[in-house]
């Protein structure tokens, strides 16, 4: 039975004995990778050099007196806060900085410029993460300041420097933040003051001006009108009644005088005695004219006025006379008596009765005459200040826009004023408590720590995936090969890919010489691999650790 050119077969199951063949057959290429990968990594795990990192933990004191009760100036967020220190203290003058005073990144710098050192390097080694710190269900608001390096007292010490800068940066910025804040509130309210004095000014300045036209004027002229003319009607009605009066005063004096003549007429020459005792009389009579006068002038006007002051003279001056003539009647020893007749006296006490009406009627119409030139007067007045009046409540409208805009604005820069002074109170407040140190400032919760141990490379890690990743690819390679190579390996793959009953089976009979002086070879082969694979790990940890030694 002979096979067809082209006819195939698909593989058949393998089991844990064709596994187990496949490995011993392939296991030179399965072990080389592995051994391979893990000198490189063991080499290269060793000679990466160890990079050590050193944390602080700053802490954000809040401020220590309420918020509400004193509002600080600055308010931005607390992660705004951080990275704005962060961007300052890690800008890259800074870090040049930072990086001379250490003497950092030797080998670096020797290859590369300062700035790619700073950006390219250092940048990617230094971090700030903020964090919640603190235990017991009591969490204050903190950051982390994180540094790697090769040289873990270098990087501990780098950390307190830039731990160091932190603080410093936040007491500045804050400082500075208050300060300015305070100053731009107080040039501003200076700014709100000096228009609201310059707005007060042109207001006074207008009141001047427009005295008696202001708006909250008009009410009041518009009552003082209204009272003007109704003392102007009341005056203008005493003038008539005064006028009223003089005209009948002086028609009764004009009878009294006409009854007087027909009266003198009758009577004869009177005698010495007579004469004298009329001249008491008549003195006595206008003693008691002046006295009315004096009465009616006192209840219109102050004893400071001209008129009174004028009747309260002729008064004394009358009575000065009385007693004058008392005293000289009071010399007279041996007056004359001439006899009169009852008629002749009936007479002579009728025209002194009428000469005492003459008397009152001419006090009376120069009271009046009085009366009636003070109305004039306050008639006069009254009218001046009722057309002064007139005039201011006319001309009121003209200018009221205009008053109505300076009081709008003066009430607009009243408010600011007072809203900045009260701001500046604040700021000035805040600044003090800054200056004091009861702000927000940064406080070292947790000094920068002294690496005792490398953070990377991570040796055994490293060198475990190494291992995995050569073994892995022994393990492919093996496969490949084993897919590769059709031919018959052991009875089962004949009985399976001929279909053929096999009666008995040839082993493959070799040289023992041949067969051991190959194995001697491969043997000897591995042994020295693996001594240099060894020797080569070896070195290279022996290295290490000198380095780190030196």
């Amino acid at each position: 039975m002979q096979p067809s050119e082209n006819f195939t077969v698909p593989r058949r199951a393998l089991d844990v004995e064709d596994f187990i063949d496949i490995l011993r057959r392939h296991k030179g290429w399965i072990f080389g990778p592995f051994l391979l990968t893990l000198v490189a990594s063991v080499i290269g795990v060793y000679l990466w050099p160890d990079s050590y990192d050193s944390v602080a933990v700053v802490k954000i004191v809040p401020q220590q007196v309420s918020q509400n009760m004193v509002q600080s100036s600055i308010t931005n967020d607390l992660a705004d806060r951080i990275n704005s220190l962060a961007t300052t203290v890690l800008s890259r003058n800074v870090l040049i900085t930072i990086i001379n005073n250490h003497d950092l990144y030797k080998s670096e710098r020797k290859r590369l410029p300062l700035e790619d050192v700073v950006d390219n390097v250092m940048k990617n080694n230094i971090h700030v993460i903020p964090i919640m710190a603190g235990s017991g269900g009591r969490t204050v608001p903190a950051f982390n300041v994180e540094f790697s390096y090769s040289d873990r007292f270098m990087a501990q010490k780098v950390v307190e420097d830039v731990v160091a800068r932190f603080i410093a940066e936040n007491q500045s910025n804050r400082s500075t933040v208050t300060t300015e804040t305070g100053q731009f509130f107080k040039d501003e309210a200076d700014r709100a003051k000096k228009e609201l004095e310059d707005l007060e000014t042109k207001i006074s300045q207008y009141r001047v001006q427009n005295n008696g036209r202001l708006p909250e004027q008009t009410d009041l002229n518009y009552r003082n009108l209204q009272t003007l003319n109704t003392n102007y009607q009341s005056l203008t009605n005493s003038k008539n009644r005064a006028e009223m009066d003089k005209l009948q005063l002086e028609t009764n004096l004009q009878i009294e005088k006409a009854h007087k003549a027909e009266l003198t007429r009758e009577v004869p020459q009177n005698s010495p005695v007579v004469m004298k005792s009329e001249r008491m009389q008549e003195i006595e009579r206008e003693i008691q004219s002046l006295e009315d006068t004096l009465a009616s002038a006192r209840q219109r006007f102050k004893d400071t006025y001209p008129d009174v002051r004028n009747l309260k003279n002729r008064l004394e001056l009358a009575k000065q006379q009385k007693a004058d003539l008392q005293k000289q009647e009071s010399e007279v020893k041996t007056p004359a008596v001439v006899a009169a007749s009852p008629a002749n006296r009936q007479l002579q006490m009728q025209v002194l009765d009428v000469e005492g009406n003459i008397q009152r009627f001419e006090s009376a119409i120069q009271q009046r005459v009085l009366e009636i030139a003070t109305l004039d007067a306050q008639i006069k007045q009254t009218q001046d200040s009722i057309n002064k009046l007139g005039a201011q409540i006319s001309s009121a409208p003209l200018g009221e826009q205009q008053y109505d805009d300076l009081l709008r604005q003066r009430e607009i820069a009243s408010k600011k004023y007072v809203d900045l002074d009260a701001r500046l109170s604040t700021a000035e407040i805040s600044k003090n408590l800054e200056y004091r140190g009861q702000g927000e400032r940064l406080d070292l919760l947790d000094a920068a720590s002294l690496p005792q141990y490398p953070t990377e490379p991570k040796r055994p890690m490293v060198i475990g995936v190494g291992a995995g990743l050569g073994l892995l690819l022994g393990v492919v390679i093996a496969a490949a090969r084993e897919m590769k190579d059709t031919s018959l390996k052991n009875l089962k793959d004949v009985r399976a890919y001929t279909q053929m009953a096999i009666l008995g089976s040839v082993p493959l009979l070799e040289n023992d010489f041949v067969v051991r002086r190959r194995r001697r070879i491969a043997w000897l082969g591995w042994t020295t691999a693996c001594l240099m694979a060894v020797v080569t790990m070896a070195g290279s940890i022996a290295f290490y650790y000198y380095k780190q030694s030196v």
